[in-house]
């Protein structure tokens, strides 16, 4: 049966989920697809192909800098990884070869960018998450338009194209390989040169359209990073695969080659970076000239750009004008999505171009009509008169500037629905808040109550969670009720929405009701402040940007009241103990500050230290050196610890030394063997290497999940109990402490207890360094360092915590008027309820280490490496499994940790209550960061940088929520709930 305490904290964890589900509905973009379909009247587009068939060569994350007409001067030993495109190609036909530099809109993740290149529509915010398993494109799209005009389509290569168009390919010309195993470079990019080729040698009415999508690049990126010697293998590759396409191309194909994506300095993408939004596109045709220079285009319409650390501009597109081009190139329609502008360039011959930018224009504007008559027309109503007004000038423009005109409209389309499709439903966005806002005041209130002595915590959970399972169903019947009255006025919200507002809000009434907190103004001494402080800095997107140096600041500010507290301990050893530990905590802090990685927003201004630079994803050599002596030393660190209150004995003295130290070990040792595989240090072909790493990985995760877990649940207390037969008569059961009694003596028997004091903490400590361990194997080798830093860290708050509680005792003892009541002072009696300022270090500790450990609240700094420890490939669930544990494992250890500061050197004499008192206030500090992310994100939905900073931040405070409410629940549930079991047994026994 589930404990009271466990039903209540399960409660809080759907009132988050509420929460963050009907915040997330109303906030995030949501753009509609309309199912209609494009056709073209009087054979319009017929009229201007110039080509029978394509070949689109994908090369996946292809950088604008990575092509080059002309191999480039080399500046630095790899600076020549550049994609060389034939000169004599490129120079000697201008009127049939170009290259652009075109805007990938984020997010850049490689469906979201095919579903942009083939529909011509744009991304939503969400659409990023699909990345690992996207449902198939349903809107009209070039690929539809090849079926309906009876055309094959052929694809070798990234099996993406098949998530997305699941019937769209002739099976006989269909060769599909795997996208997701970043750590193989070569697999793909050699199935689509050895088919691609053959295709095109042999094409015989067996295609129309030829797909080949090489991801060797992306992975390379992924992997080692853009400037290691591994890319210019790769992009050589490409060159020499590129000459012989051309070879094989005939008169009657056209060539496209592009980046879905480009990558950032680190090799990876996903954000909204310059690096990261601009990739390359080459269109080539052999013979037919699609330009000629009789008849020119204005320079208003040919939009350039300058390239990072590039002297000269560029020629800039939107990567979505390929869509309309190409389709008119291959007299095809536009897809009825479409918001992509034809490039001129490639239409410059007698009237072409204002043909096409004609079609395209009337596909734009029927699109728009279409959609302003649908449910989500409303969404149009702050642009549609400025694009009324666009489209009037159009109509009275003269011959002469119409083309410029309707190319005005078409761009004025695109950047109006860029900044409209951002579909707030303030309804749902506000009763998302009111609920992420009551879950915080009802763990407030549920913390409070947690700290009544005398047992009372226990005594009214039974009546409270009556009341609470009461709230639940009042306010799902309330909701109904009023749903279809108001439903008019709710537009947008859906009857289960509102049943869940009502759900939560009627229950979470009923907890606040039930416990009656109050707020006295003494109260007011122990505000959060670094809490307060942390939430203030949503506000900023400055701050948002440079938390990592925020957190720092407040984690090292919450040394300074036990340092002042240290200096007036009433004992030497109390003071040498706090001050001590504090200089101990602080300095792994500022030493797992060390470890870096950037934002682009945080440049120049920042260095990478994770990887040893920040266009590589290679540990740095003293990542290398530390990790393998850290995961031996840290157990043991951890058992001298224990030895303070003699706690190093039973299941300690076996879990740490022969289970412990072998997974770190396994762990580093693991990262180790992958580094050398990037590095290719025994070749090309050291596939062992690979099945090692996975054997190591599984047997590690086997060993540590099942083994340790199930020795710790049949054994878990870390006590040496024996008796001796002598007839003598004690005082009662000590407390345990290095210099605290630790015997029980009977009249007839004497039991001796070492490890007494921390009975409840120690075995909970074995408890929560299984996970500790699972986490390590998913982190990279400076991340382990960090990790074992955390850990370190995480001791020495305890240390302090229970040193100040002690030296509170003493000091109450002595100012009672009593002096003598200080000497016969039992420590075990002490008031040993959590505060919330012990909280806080270790909140702040969880979001320290996971930066720390590489990582950042945006989309490029996950690293998708991790994502294959168990497997060689992406495999459900495993690679999800490991990539989350990755990111968030920090908030998974740390807040499985929270339970810790009620147990830490707490007697079992007399037996406690043990209230889930500091998890809650593990969820109180996330759920208020949730609370400030959201309420900032919806206030500042139409700022600038809502997308690309704060959106991010509050989808990052939404999950590590979660995983931390996980870790908590876990923790209650199953380590303390175990712990408890297992003492009182024993102690029954023993009295």
């Amino acid at each position: 049966m589930v404990a009271r305490e466990v039903r209540l904290l399960l409660w809080l964890v759907a009132i988050h989920l509420v929460g963050v589900y009907l915040f997330t509905k109303g906030f995030l973009l949501n753009r509609l697809a309309l199912p209609d379909a494009s056709a073209c009247a009087n054979n319009a587009c017929a009229s201007l192909a110039t080509h029978k068939r394509a070949v689109l060569i994908v090369i996946d994350a292809l950088r604008f800098d990575f092509i080059s007409e002309h191999p480039p001067e080399p500046v630095s030993p790899y600076h020549h990884n550049v994609l060389t495109l034939p000169r004599e190609l490129t120079a000697a036909h201008p009127e049939r070869s170009f290259i652009f530099n075109a805007y990938s809109d984020p997010p850049t993740t490689t469906l979201q960018r095919l579903k942009g290149i083939t529909t011509g529509s744009l991304p939503t915010f969400v659409d990023s998450g699909s990345s690992f398993g996207g449902a198939a494109v349903h809107e009209d799209s070039i690929i539809h338009q090849l079926k309906r005009a009876g055309r094959k389509v052929a694809l070798a290569g990234d099996d993406t194209w098949l998530t997305l168009f699941p019937d769209a390919f002739d099976p006989h010309v269909l060769f599909p390989y795997d996208s997701f195993n970043v750590e193989d470079l070569h697999t793909v990019d050699e199935g689509v040169i050895s088919h691609i080729l053959p295709l095109m040698r042999n094409h015989s009415q067996s295609w129309d359209f030829a797909i080949g999508h090489g991801l060797g690049v992306d992975h390379t990126g992924h992997r080692v990073g853009p400037d290691h010697p591994i890319m210019k293998t790769k992009l050589k590759q490409w060159n020499d695969f590129l000459t012989e396409v051309v070879r094989e191309l005939d008169d009657d194909t056209l060539l496209v080659l592009l980046g879905d994506h480009g990558m950032d300095r680190t090799g990876n993408h996903g954000g909204d970076s310059v690096l990261e939004t601009l990739s390359g596109l080459w269109i080539y045709s052999k013979s037919i000239p699609l330009s000629t220079e009789s008849t020119t285009i204005s320079e208003s319409i040919l939009p350039t750009t300058i390239f990072p650390g590039a002297k000269v501009p560029h020629r800039f597109i939107q990567q979505i004008d390929l869509l309309p081009t190409l389709s008119l190139l291959l007299g095809l329609p536009i897809p009825f999505n479409n918001l992509g502008t034809i490039i001129p360039e490639l239409f410059n011959r007698d009237t072409a171009v204002q043909t096409a930018i004609e079609l395209n224009a009337g596909q734009i504007r029927r699109y728009l009509d279409t959609y302003r008559a649908s449910s989500f027309g409303r969404e149009l109503d702050t642009a549609w008169g400025k694009l009324q007004t666009a489209w009037g000038a159009v109509e009275a423009a003269s011959t002469q500037e119409r083309v410029s005109a309707l190319y005005d409209y078409n761009r004025l389309v695109l950047s109006s629905c860029r900044i409209l499709w951002a579909q707030f439903n303030l309804t749902l966005m506000g009763f998302g808040l009111v609920v992420i806002a009551l879950g915080v005041v009802a763990s407030w209130a549920l913390y409070s109550r947690s700290g009544d002595s005398g047992g009372q915590w226990a005594g009214w959970q039974d009546e409270t969670w009556r009341r609470c399972f009461r709230g639940v169903i009042a306010g799902a019947a309330a909701a109904g009720v009023m749903y279809f009255p108001l439903r008019s006025y709710l537009e947008g919200v859906d009857l289960h929405q509102i049943a869940l507002f009502g759900s939560a809000l009627f229950s979470g009434v009923a907890i606040v009701a039930a416990t009656r907190p109050s707020l006295p103004f003494s109260s007011l001494k122990s505000v959060p402040l670094p809490l307060i402080l942390h939430v203030l800095c949503f506000a900023s997107n400055s701050f948002v940007v440079w938390e990592d140096r925020v957190v720092l600041f407040l984690l090292l500010s919450c040394v300074l009241p036990s340092v002042l507290a240290g200096f007036t301990a009433p004992t030497r050893r109390l003071r040498v103990r706090i001050l001590g530990f504090s200089a101990l905590f602080a300095v792994c802090v500022r030493l797992m500050a060390l470890s870096t990685v950037c934002r682009e927003e945080q440049h120049p201004s920042c260095t990478v230290t994770f990887y040893t630079s920040a266009t590589s994803s290679v540990p740095p050599v003293l990542a290398l050196l530390l990790a393998l002596p850290v995961s031996f030393a840290l157990p043991r660190v951890i058992r001298r610890v224990l030895g303070i209150s003699k706690s190093d004995k039973g299941l300690a003295a076996v879990f740490l030394p022969w289970f412990l130290t072998p997974g770190l070990v396994a762990g580093s040792v693991l990262w180790i063997l992958e580094w050398m595989d990037s590095a290719r240090m025994f070749g090309e072909g050291a596939v062992w290497l690979r099945s090692l790493r996975t054997i190591l990985a599984r047997m590690a995760f086997a060993v540590m999940l099942l083994g340790s877990l199930t020795l710790w649940w049949k054994s878990p207390l870390c006590l040496e109990i024996s008796r001796s037969s002598e007839d003598k008569e004690g005082n009662g059961v000590g407390n345990g402490n290095s210099d605290k009694d630790n015997e029980t003596k009977g009249k007839a028997t004497q039991v001796t207890v070492l490890g007494f004091a921390n009975a409840f903490g120690s075995p909970y400590l074995i408890f929560w360094t299984v996970f500790l361990s699972v986490v390590w194997l998913t982190t990279q080798l400076a991340g382990q360092v960090i990790l074992g830093l955390a850990t370190v860290a995480l001791l020495a708050h305890l240390e302090v915590v229970d040193s100040l509680r002690d030296a509170r005792g003493l000091n109450d003892a002595f100012s009672s008027g009593n002096p003598s009541a200080a000497l016969d002072l039992n420590l075990s009696t002490i008031n040993r309820d959590v505060v919330f300022s012990e909280i806080v270090p270790l909140a702040l500790l969880a979001i320290h280490t996971f930066y720390g450990t590489g990582h950042q609240s945006t989309l490029p700094s996950l690293q998708w490496k991790t994502a294959f420890i168990l497997t060689p490939t992406l495999a459900f669930p495993f690679s999800h499994f490991t990539a989350l544990l990755n990111t968030l494992g920090p908030h998974i250890v740390l807040g499985l940790a929270a339970p810790l500061l009620t147990l830490w050197n707490l007697s079992p004499i007399p037996p406690p209550s043990l209230s889930p008192r500091a998890g809650l206030g593990m969820m109180i500090y996330f759920g208020t960061l949730l609370l400030g992310t959201a309420g900032c994100a919806a206030a500042l939905r139409r700022h600038l940088m809502v997308w690309k900073i704060f959106a991010p931040r509050y989808m990052f405070a939404s999950v590590s929520l979660g995983v931390v409410d996980m870790g908590v629940v876990l923790g209650v549930w199953v380590g303390v709930g175990r712990v408890k079991e297992r003492v009182e047994r024993v102690f029954k026994a023993i009295g």
